[in-house]
């Protein structure tokens, strides 16, 4: 009995543990515009990280600025879709996968 206690605590203990490290990963998009696509991208992807992480944004306007960069963060499925239209004749989408270091 003790054992099967035991085990059934472990196992929550891993379901847990899996479900907290989840939770340190967010799926964020942001939209940007801009007078060609790179710097549409660099707007869509200030939003992303404005709504992510504002130190993170404060560091990364501090150094690289380079899209799919977040200090702080590991970025995996990085992807844009960039279209005519916004303010400034081009506007893009970029969103990703951000996951806590």
């Amino acid at each position: 009995m003790k054992t099967s206690v035991r085990l059934f605590l472990a196992a929550g203990a891993l379901v847990a543990a899996g479900a907290i490290a989840q939770a340190e990963c967010i799926n964020k998009a942001g939209k940007g515009t801009g007078g060609d696509d790179d710097s549409a991208k660099f707007q869509a992807w200030e939003a992303v990280l404005q709504g992510t992480d504002w130190g993170s944004w404060a560091s990364w306007m501090a150094s690289s600025q380079t899209v799919g960069v977040a200090p702080g963060y590991k970025v995996s499925n990085l992807k844009s879709r960039c279209a005519a239209g916004g303010w400034l004749g081009r506007e893009c989408v970029v969103g990703a996968k951000l996951c806590k270091q």
